[in-house]
């Protein structure tokens, strides 16, 4: 079956409603268990056109065409942001809480960036809005069910947190090597555990997301 290409319909109909921009926001390594979750957004506003060709959902994509396509869609949006928590703080607040504060990591950074957040709406991947409750002040957040495969903004979101998070687990295979991170990327497959059972745990890991697999 074909894939559909994302439109921008439902950022359209956002920008008609009144919104200053549409903020396309998506989380990656939310599964994983080392690294950060890291949260990717993308501005569109009133005009927005030329969606950027093949930009999909990065789960879509290979390596080569996000690392491909991640510059292109930070170029084709209004703006981009990033926003991370790491290892030691999804063990002490825990994922969802983790996800809320690299969200507001980001939208700090829009708004250094003199973005009008309040002026926006967030258009947030998924069913669940993990955003609103870690801002003390938040903008109108909308949520929706693939929302990184069917609306652009979200997908170029999608594709350069991805791409950022990627580098960021490549990166530290250097400083903690043979956990296999340049192909698993913090996630746990079979080799990932088992190069846990022999290293033991590093600092990059999520020492709570762990007991349960290596008891």
């Amino acid at each position: 079956m074909a894939v559909a290409d994302p439109t921008l319909a439902v950022e359209r109909a956002l920008l008609r409603s009144g919104a200053r921009f549409v903020i396309g926001c998506d989380e990656v390594g939310r599964g994983a268990i080392a690294g950060p979750v890291v949260v990717g957004l993308s501005v569109v506003e009133v005009g927005v056109r030329g969606i950027p060709t093949g930009l999909r959902d990065s789960k879509l994509l290979s390596e080569k065409r996000r690392e491909e396509l991640a510059p292109v869609a930070r170029a084709w949006t209004r703006y981009t942001a990033i926003g991370a928590a790491s290892a030691d703080e999804v063990d002490s607040i825990g994922i969802i809480a983790a996800l809320g504060l690299a969200g507001r990591r980001a939208l700090v950074e829009l708004h250094e960036a003199e973005v009008a957040i309040h002026e926006s709406i967030v258009l947030l991947d998924g069913a669940h809005d993990w955003l609103t409750p870690a801002l003390t002040k938040p903008p109108r957040v909308q949520t929706r069910v693939k929302a990184d495969r069917d609306c652009a903004s979200v997908a170029a979101a999608s594709v350069v947190a991805k791409v950022h998070r990627d580098r960021i687990m490549i990166d530290a295979d250097s400083v903690h090597p043979g956990y296999g991170w340049p192909g698993n990327k913090g996630y746990g497959s079979a080799d990932h555990y088992a190069a846990i059972a022999s290293l033991g745990p590093s600092a990059m890991h999520r020492q709570t997301w762990l007991h349960e697999r290596t008891a």
